[in-house]
C-alpha cells in the first residue's frame, strides 16, 4: 500500500493592502472626497460672499429686462455656460453666495476628475503602489488649493473656465479609461457629447482632439502603423463635430472687437512676442505662487526687436526640443510639457486677445505642469515618509495663500488696491478701485481715485460720469456739472443730459433742469431716468399731479423700475 499523502491546508489568500493593489479602500477614497470638499470650502470662504466685480455685471442676470424664460439665456453663445447661470437665477436671483458657491463645487469637481486623469497616466508610466497614491493624491491637492486657481474660482464670469474644463476633462477620462486599446462607438459618443457640451461653455476646449491625438502617440502602442486606426471611429466623428463647432468659433472672432485676428488694434506679431514672455510668468508663479495681479499692466512686444520676448522664445523651443529628445527616458514629464503648452495655445499663442495675461488661462493647461511635477517627484529616493512630509508642507502653504487671496476677492476695495498699487500706470485697476469706493459711499476717496485716474490718461466719459456723482455724493454740484458737462462735449446722450439735470435739480435751479431733461427726451424717448428725474423736479416744484404722471410714464416703459415705483408709491401715499 501506497502511503497516504496528507492534505496541506491552504492559507487563505491575505487580501491585498490599498499600497499593495494600487486601488484605495472605498471607505478610504469616500473619507479623501468629503475632506477636498471642506477644504475647498475652507480656502475659499472668504469669496464666497465676494459681490459681483468686472464682468461679472455684464452676464444675462444683470440685464435690464432680464427674462426667466430659458431659451432667451442659451440661444447665443456659450449655451452651457448660460444654463448653469440660468438655473442659479432661478434658485437664488442675483444673490452672489450661491454663483460663487457653485464654482467652488465645480472646482472640486475638476480636482476629483485630475486625481483620476494623473492616476491613469502615472500607471501608464509604471508607477504602483504606495506611491501612486500619494503622487495623484499631491496632484488633486495641487489642483485644488493652488494659489493661482483663485481667479477661476472665486470670479463668477470665470464658471466658463471651470465649467468648461470640467466636461473636457469628462471627456479625457472616458478617453483614457476605455476598456480596450481601441476607442469603441459608444465611447465616441459619450466622448463627443462631453467635447460638444465643453466648447458649449467656453471655445478654448476645441483643443481636446490634439490632446486625444498626443495622448495616443505617447502611450497608445502601435500608434504610427494602427493608432488612428485603431480609433478611426472617434477621430472620424471628432472631425465632423469639430468642423460644426469651428463655425460659432469664428463666427464670434469675426465679430469680437477684444479677441481674433481682425480685433482693433491687435495684432498677432505683437501678441505673440508678448506671450513668449507670460508664458513663462504662469510657469513662476506655478512654482513661487508670490506676486499675483488680478489685472497686472503687460506691455505689449514690437515684435522680437524686444529682447524678453526673443529669450522667452528660444526657451520655450529649446524646452520643447528637450522634451521631444528626452520622451522615451521621461516620457511623463515630455508629455506634460507638451499638454501644457497644447492646452495654453488657444489664448497664448497668435491669437490676439484685449488682455494679453490673465491667471485663469492656466485653469485648463494647469494639468501639465502637475504631470511633469509628479514625474520628478517619483524620482526622488526618499523615503516615502519624507516624501508625504514635503507634500503635506507644500499643500498647507498653498492653501493659506489661497485663503489670503481669496479674502482680497472678498472685497473689491481691497482687491482693487492691491490691482492699483501693482498695475499703478494703467487704468482699468485704479478705475475700478474708485468704483469699489463708490459702491461702498465711500464718495471722498472714491472722488481722489478718479482723480488720480484722470491723471494717468485723459478721461473718457464714463470715467467723468461716475466722477461726477461721486462729487454729487459729497454735495460739489457745480464741480459735479463741470465733469458732466465735459462728458457731454465727448458723448452727448440721454443719461448724460438727464444726470445733469438731476445736478441742476439739486441746486433748485428747475429751470435749467427741466431745459436738459427736454434734452435728454429728445436724445432718447425711451430712457426711463428721464421721466424718474422730470417727476422729482416737478414734485419739488409741488407740482405733485405732473409728478405722478412722469413716474407713470416711467414705469409704462420698465414695470421694474424701483427708484420710480418707490417714489410713485411715497407721493401717493402722502397724498
Amino acid at each position: 500500500m501506497k502511503p497516504t499523502k496528507r492534505k496541506e491546508r491552504r492559507k487563505p489568500a491575505r487580501a491585498a493592502t490599498p499600497d499593495e493593489s494600487g486601488h484605495p479602500q472605498w471607505w478610504a477614497g469616500i473619507a479623501a472626497l468629503f475632506a477636498a470638499l471642506a477644504l475647498a470650502f475652507i480656502v475659499y470662504g472668504p469669496a464666497l460672499h465676494g459681490p459681483f466685480v468686472l464682468d461679472d455685471l455684464y452676464l444675462p442676470f444683470f440685464k435690464p429686462h432680464v427674462s426667466s424664460a430659458l431659451t432667451s439665456w442659451i440661444l447665443g453663445v456659450r449655451p452651457v455656460l448660460m444654463f448653469s447661470f440660468w438655473l442659479n437665477f432661478q434658485s437664488g436671483g442675483q444673490d452672489p453666495y450661491a454663483y460663487h458657491a457653485v464654482n467652488v463645487l465645480l472646482h472640486f469637481l475638476d480636482t476629483a476628475a485630475v486625481f483620476f486623469i494623473v492616476r491613469k497616466l502615472l500607471r501608464w508610466a509604471k508607477t504602483e503602489g504606495k506611491l501612486l497614491n500619494l503622487l495623484s493624491g499631491f496632484a488633486a491637492g495641487v489642483f485644488l488649493l493652488h494659489p493661482l486657481q483663485t481667479e477661476s474660482v472665486a470670479y463668477v464670469a470665470s464658471r466658463s473656465e471651470v465649467l468648461s474644463v470640467l466636461f473636457f476633462n469628462l471627456a479625457f477620462l472616458v478617453f483614457l479609461y476605455r476598456r480596450k486599446e481601441g476607442v469603441s462607438l459608444l465611447e465616441s459618443v459619450g466622448i463627443l457629447i462631453l467635447y460638444a457640451a465643453a466648447a458649449g461653455s467656453k471655445e478654448h476646449t476645441v483643443i481636446l482632439p490634439a490632446l486625444l491625438l498626443l495622448t495616443d502617440y505617447f502611450w497608445n502602442p502601435g500608434f504610427q502603423a494602427q493608432g488612428i486606426v485603431r480609433n478611426w471611429k472617434l477621430y472620424s466623428l471628432i472631425a465632423a463635430a469639430g468642423a460644426l463647432l469651428a463655425l460659432p468659433v469664428l463666427t464670434l472672432l469675426r465679430h469680437s472687437t477684444t479677441a481674433g485676428f481682425g480685433a482693433k488694434g491687435l495684432h498677432w506679431y505683437e501678441y505673440f512676442p508678448a506671450q513668449c514672455r507670460v508664458i513663462w510668468d504662469y510657469i513662476r508663479l506655478f512654482v513661487m505662487p508670490f506676486g499675483q495681479n488680478v489685472d497686472p499692466d503687460i506691455a505689449v512686444s514690437r515684435g522680437f526687436t524686444d529682447p524678453l520676448a526673443l529669450v522667452g522664445c528660444a526657451a520655450l523651443i529649446a524646452v520643447s526640443f528637450a522634451a521631444w529628445h528626452f520622451r522615451r527616458r521621461y516620457t511623463l514629464a515630455s508629455f506634460g510639457w507638451l499638454v501644457f503648452l497644447l492646452l495654453l495655445a488657444p489664448t497664448s499663442s497668435f491669437m490676439p486677445i484685449a488682455d494679453a495675461y490673465a491667471e485663469r488661462r492656466v485653469y485648463l493647461p494647469f494639468i501639465g505642469l502637475l504631470l511633469i511635477t509628479v514625474d520628478l517627484l517619483r524620482r526622488w529616493k526618499t523615503s516615502h515618509a519624507v516624501l508625504a512630509a514635503a507634500m503635506g508642507g507644500i499643500l498647507l502653504v498653498e492653501g493659506m495663500l489661497t485663503y489670503q487671496r481669496s479674502v482680497l476677492w472678498g472685497d473689491p476695495i481691497a482687491l482693487w488696491q492691491d490691482a492699483a498699487a501693482k498695475s499703478p500706470h494703467k487704468i482699468r485697476p485704479n478705475f475700478q478701485l474708485a468704483k469699489a469706493y463708490f459702491d461702498a459711499g465711500q464718495f471722498g476717496p472714491a472722488a481722489e481715485q478718479y482723480e488720480r485716474t484722470a491723471r494717468i490718461q485723459p478721461p473718457g466719459y464714463s470715467l467723468l460720469v461716475d466722477w461726477a456723482l461721486a462729487l454729487q455724493g459729497l454735495r460739489q454740484y457745480d464741480a459735479a456739472i463741470e465733469k458732466l458737462q465735459q462728458a457731454l462735449a465727448q458723448h452727448p446722450s440721454a443719461h448724460i443730459y438727464a444726470e445733469l439735470a438731476k445736478e441742476y435739480g439739486l441746486t433748485n435751479n428747475f429751470d435749467e433742469a427741466l431745459r436738459y431733461l427736454d434734452k435728454a427726451e429728445k436724445a432718447d424717448p425711451r430712457y426711463v431716468m428721464t421721466y424718474v428725474y422730470r417727476g422729482m423736479t416737478y414734485a419739488s416744484q409741488g407740482d405733485k399731479a405732473n409728478a405722478e404722471a412722469q413716474y407713470r410714464r416711467a414705469l409704462a416703459l420698465d414695470s421694474g423700475n424701483t427708484v420710480a415705483q418707490g417714489l410713485l408709491q411715497s407721493l401717493t401715499q402722502g397724498r
